[in-house]
């Protein structure tokens, strides 16, 4: 049987809900893409750090990404997700939501639809 615990983020000092639940539910972490590792921390990062380090990391890897090397990038090899995260896959302006680049990385191709931040 899974037990939720709770735990200290290792960055602010928070306490937070951390594993599967008895319900068969799988961590909250679990939504976000696999590409990072806390490896400065001594534990698990709280909901809020998690996301700001992931999306740090992403950013990062979006820098590095050029229309000419958009078709082999690594975030589409990573298992498809039916969750977005704002502020990693997309970002609300103007009351609409836009797609960021990590989003079209992930989905692979530029769908020809001129959109705001395609890599591609």
């Amino acid at each position: 049987m899974n037990v939720i615990k709770t735990k200290q983020c290792s960055s602010c000092s928070v306490s937070f809900p951390c594993g599967d639940t008895p319900e068969g539910m799988k961590c909250w972490c679990n939504d976000f893409p696999p590409i990072f590792a806390p490896t400065d921390v001594v534990d698990c990062l709280c909901p809020d750090c998690f996301k700001k380090a992931s999306r740090a990391k992403i950013e990062d890897y979006v820098a590095t990404v050029t229309p000419e090397n958009a078709s082999d990038n690594k975030a589409k090899n990573l298992p498809p997700s039916s969750v977005l995260i704002e502020g990693i896959d997309y970002d609300i302006e103007n009351g609409k939501q836009v797609f960021k680049a990590w989003y079209h990385l992930k989905r692979g191709y530029c769908c020809q639809e001129d959109c705001l931040h395609c890599p591609y």
